[in-house]
């Protein structure tokens, strides 16, 4: 067999290397019109970093993976085509800052359309709104050619930073399609696949459209999770309570569980913000306004956290942070990867940015160029430094911020940074990482998400 997947970023680029590891007598061929991200997958230097996926990349490319930029080839060889292009919020016209932009979907549907000699199985892997299917088996009938392709919707559920331990054992595989003797027949084709190494109780089978929505859904009620307790940090704050003792007696009842209930300065990624304003969209068109304004709240409350973290570094300081040094530990939305989109580090440098504080921020992954692109900074910015350390950024810092929870930042001598630092020297623990005790007994004063206020 033969399978091509279009899209060579955070999905599909480790969803096809896992299948081809898993599945040697398979050919996977990843396809992308950007050249210079091909060649990173063809190099020693991936695209994108996780732990994990250069070994799972290497063990398998050159053999049966292969990545290339042959789209219309890759189509006519094919016998099961995924589709992992990026599916942004649309920024314009109809449905702007809510709905998904599937400007990118279409243009592979029409690639399909074009180039495909044979019938297809197409499957959905970017997430996209529910009857999207539709919209696809649309395109696709106008070639003309009479072809019978099949749409199944196949959405990804991994992690960014645990992504190749999350395709090694799934929780589940969730593949939806027409409910048809060809739809189930290429659903079977699919189940067939990942059955190479997942075990077949594990991989649901729903129709098209149960697929699609359970994708937004299940981002939804994680990013949900973690405002619900993002918002009793603040109440914990206000009444003395501790939000991680709060969280860890919530999260025993079974009923409950304990994942998704860290407070931090919010969630950030690709996906949570996105997939949330998608839910609201469709809540909207098909006439569900109360369904849709709850749902607003989840990214209501994500921005108040943000804002209510930059807002308490600047009131530390008597309400001005001019001419303050802050050293910024964490870049990245999450520890275990180089990617910042909608990372809560973003909006918080900015305010501090504009309150014009000089920022000195260390990430150990995330590039200095991507840095100074995200905050719309250039390199020759006074008020912006890219360290290669942390003890170069809090070097005669008045307050160090952790944003990102990278563990090499619970190995710091923060004795030595102490020591270096402008006195009073504060720590903004926006992760909940660090061992405040330890830290005040050094001298440093120390504010952290839904504890005790320090005065």
């Amino acid at each position: 067999m033969n399978i091509c997947c279009i899209g060579a970023g955070y999905v599909g680029g480790p969803t096809m290397a896992m299948i081809a590891s898993k599945c040697p007598d398979i050919t996977v061929e990843v396809v992308d019109i950007n050249e210079e991200r091909i060649a990173a997958w063809n190099s020693d230097t991936l695209p994108i970093y996780e732990p994990g996926l250069q070994e799972v990349v290497e063990g398998a490319r050159g053999r049966n993976l292969h990545f290339s930029t042959g789209v219309s080839r890759a189509i006519r060889e094919s016998e099961i085509i995924f589709v992992s292009v990026n599916t942004p919020t649309k920024t314009y016209g109809l449905g702007a800052n809510r709905a998904a932009d599937l400007r990118f979907v279409e243009s592979v549907a029409r690639d399909i359309a074009q180039y495909a000699e044979g019938p297809k199985i197409i499957v959905e892997k970017s997430t996209i709104p529910v009857r999207t299917a539709e919209a696809i088996h649309s395109i696709l009938e106008t070639s003309g050619n009479g072809f019978q392709h099949q749409v199944l919707s196949n959405p990804e559920f991994l992690a960014e930073g645990t992504a190749i331990r999350d395709l090694e054992n799934p929780d589940r595989i969730l593949i939806g399609g027409d409910q048809t003797p060809e739809g189930l027949a290429a659903i079977e084709t699919l189940v067939d696949v990942y059955a190479g190494w997942v075990p077949r109780e594990r991989i649901l089978q729903t129709n098209l459209w149960s697929s699609e929505l359970a994708k937004l859904v299940a981002n939804a009620f994680l990013a949900q999770r973690v405002s619900s307790i993002n918002s009793i940090s603040a109440l914990c704050e206000a009444t003395e309570a501790d939000v991680d003792e709060v969280a860890h007696a919530i999260g025993t009842d079974s009923r409950i569980g304990a994942k998704f209930l860290k407070a931090s300065v919010g969630f950030g990624g690709s996906c949570f913000q996105k997939d949330v304003f998608n839910l609201v969209y469709l809540c909207e068109h098909f006439g569900l306004p109360d369904v849709a304004e709850y749902w607003k709240q989840v990214i209501k409350m994500n921005q108040w956290q943000k804002q209510r973290f930059a807002d308490s570094v600047v009131r530390a300081f008597y309400n001005t942070v001019n001419n303050k040094r802050i050293a910024v530990l964490g870049f990245a939305f999450k520890k275990d990867t180089n990617d910042t989109r909608e990372s809560p580090a973003i909006d918080i440098c900015k305010q501090l940015l504009e309150e014009r504080a000089s920022l000195a921020i260390y990430d150990p992954k995330v590039e200095a160029e991507k840095i100074y692109e995200d905050l719309d900074r250039s390199a020759d910015d006074p008020l912006l430094q890219i360290c290669e350390s942390a003890e170069e950024a809090a070097e005669a810092a008045n307050a160090i911020l952790v944003l990102t929870e990278w563990d090499e930042f619970r190995e710091i001598d923060f004795k030595k940074l102490y020591q270096s630092m402008v006195k009073p020297a504060w720590i903004f623990d926006g992760r909940n990482l660090l061992d405040h005790e330890s830290l005040r007994e050094i001298g440093f004063k120390v504010k952290a998400i839904g504890k005790t206020v320090e005065s």
